[in-house]
């Protein structure tokens, strides 16, 4: 018989593996849940595939014994998504319910690629949610270097952090900012994501990889999204070094709405179609003749228009 003594709770999943969620409740207990199999009959979830980080859940007694089922997977305030790696042309929902995503990149080792960088920022966009940008390792350059580097971003109006977590500096305000949120850690394997999240948060203890000087390029130590409770509230997403970023859901149409300096310059151009790339009387082509848009962002743009095309 079901164990009635237990009544059900509502919880937030943290992570999953071989059809296994770790489920974190209201009060603070974690559980280890299935999927109840109801779920999977009416075909509401594909376990592997839908069920995500993140989700807001109701878990039951399983019958028999200690264990707890899922039973019901609460609708999402928000998801992040990007493509499937490799061929693969389905959508691939990384964490559910997020107020925000922090884009990590260092600032040499490895060596940032600003394209990367507007890859994670586009997928951002298009899931209508804020970014922030940390640019990490800002000891083995200076801070007035990464200042200048990454200048285009502040203009365009991201909110950037510079921090190392050898010097202990930057820190404060990153960690006030992921204060009461849930915030998806993202970026290039390799940056130190893992070590600056350790260092915001020493109880997470989270696993360290070293960078490979060979390619120039971390080894994958973080094998699936994870969530952390926060000590003051809120929640982390640690997620897996991305070497493919795919873009999923986002039209060529509508790509110059993820980059937010085109986007308050598209209704003054002549066409309401305007692509940026040919058409006369474009205010974003007209911008980056004038030096008021920073020109590899438009490029960036570009490029990623064209393979969307």
């Amino acid at each position: 018989m079901t164990d009635t003594s237990r009544a059900p709770e509502q919880g937030v999943v943290l992570h999953g593996t071989g059809g296994v969620w770790r489920v974190r409740t209201e009060s603070g207990i974690e559980h280890d849940a299935s999927l109840r199999g109801r779920l999977k009959q009416e075909g509401i979830v594909d376990p592997a595939l839908k069920l995500a980080v993140g989700d807001r859940v109701t878990i039951e007694p399983a019958d028999p014994g200690p264990a707890w089922a899922i039973s019901e997977i609460h609708e999402r305030s928000s998801s992040l998504s990007r493509r499937s790696p490799g061929t693969g042309r389905t959508e691939r929902v990384v964490a559910a319910n997020v107020d925000q995503v922090v884009v990590v990149f260092a600032m040499v080792k490895p060596e940032p690629h600003p394209r990367m960088l507007d890859r994670f920022l586009t997928i951002a966009e298009a899931n209508d949610l804020t970014a922030r940008i940390v640019i990490n390792k800002v000891d083995l350059a200076s801070e007035a270097e990464a200042r200048q580097r990454f200048h285009a971003y502040a203009t365009a109006g991201y909110a950037l952090h510079y921090t190392s977590t050898k010097a202990r500096h930057g820190l404060t305000q990153l960690r006030d900012a992921l204060h009461d949120r849930v915030s998806v850690f993202s970026g290039p394997s390799g940056v130190g994501k893992s070590s600056l999240l350790n260092a915001l948060f020493p109880g997470l203890s989270l696993r360290v990889g070293e960078i490979s000087e060979s390619v120039n390029k971390g080894r994958h130590t973080t094998v699936g999204a994870f969530m952390h409770p926060l000590p003051q509230g809120g929640y982390v997403v640690d997620t897996p070094g991305l070497r493919e970023v795919g873009m999923w859901g986002i039209q060529a149409s509508e790509l110059d709405r993820c980059f937010p300096e085109i986007r308050a310059l598209r209704d003054a151009c002549r066409f309401t179609d305007c692509t940026h790339s040919s058409e006369p009387e474009c205010a974003v082509r007209d911008a980056v003749r004038a030096g008021t848009l920073d020109r590899e962002r438009y490029e960036s743009y570009l490029k990623l228009r064209e393979e969307l095309e």
